[in-house]
């Protein structure tokens, strides 16, 4: 796991940070068949063909993998076959073949290496890839792939390098501090899986030019100044103005502090601190 860096021949070269997939298993370069699913492109629109999602169009074909979030295999061991790469999230992905033959995929987190073992359930073993309920993990332990409601699957902390912590149980609830920082109450029957995300330095890539974006589905973005007013409430004036009022989204929702959170939303009262400002 590593960044691959290049000599400044061009421009675009001289910020490109990309990884290098060492961690990648050389000869399985192709998904698995049987896990995979035809992925259509949207382009940010509904079934009624209107614009939910700007800046959302092209890129590169994909196939979506079915990753097994919910662990429901459950007393039966499984064997680490290949770790590989995942066009729909950042975190890297592990095939696994249980002792039936049955291949899945599930999250790789750190420490997990081909020829390795996990397992789910009551009674696995604390370390990297084993998923248990909350009630029998130890306090202070990185957890990933958390569960909101018991048996509906892991639905938290799924991205490249994230982890959440152990806080504390009490009573039918444990206290888990996500990555925002934020204190949360999850059922202590949900089940997590032991570890921290995978694919760590994902944080630190740096695409280099404006073409990788749009290989990634990603469109450009023009600024808010930049636009008529007829386009955008910031829009217009002579050159570089602000135009005199407070930051806005386009369609005047207040930008930079305020807070889109409903102030009366029932899951509020499992938040037991929010996330620090």
């Amino acid at each position: 796991m590593g960044l691959k860096t290049f000599r400044p021949y061009t421009q675009t070269l001289r910020w490109t940070a990309i990884s290098d997939f060492s961690e990648l298993s050389p000869r399985h370069k192709k998904p698995e068949k049987s896990l995979v699913e035809t992925l259509k492109k949207s382009g940010g629109r509904n079934a009624h063909g209107c614009m939910t999602s700007r800046r959302r169009g092209g890129g590169h074909k994909q196939k979506y993998r079915l990753i097994d979030f919910k662990r429901d295999k459950r007393g039966v061991p499984a064997q680490v076959i290949s770790i590989e790469y995942d066009p729909n999230r950042t975190a890297r992905i592990a095939l696994v073949e249980y002792e039936d033959k049955e291949r899945r995929y599930i999250l790789a987190p750190v420490g997990l290496t081909v020829s390795m073992r996990v397992s789910s359930g009551p009674g696995s073993e604390i370390q990297p890839g084993n998923a248990l309920p909350l009630r029998e993990i130890p306090l202070g332990t990185q957890v990933h792939n958390v569960e909101f409601h018991p048996n509906r699957g892991g639905q938290m902390v799924r991205s490249a390098g994230g982890y959440a912590i152990l806080m504390a149980k009490e009573g039918e609830y444990a206290h888990l501090r996500m990555p925002s920082g934020e204190v949360r109450l999850i059922p202590i029957g949900c089940y997590a899986t032991v570890g921290q995300v995978g694919n760590l330095d994902h944080e630190n890539i740096s695409l280099g030019k404006a073409g990788r974006s749009r290989w990634m589905g990603r469109r450009p973005a023009s600024r808010a100044l930049a636009k008529n007013p007829v386009d955008h409430p910031m829009g217009g004036g002579e050159g570089k103005s602000s135009g005199g009022r407070q930051p806005t989204s386009r369609s005047g929702v207040l930008a930079k502090g305020f807070k889109t959170r409903k102030k009366k939303k029932p899951s509020s009262k499992y938040i037991v601190s929010g996330r620090p400002r």
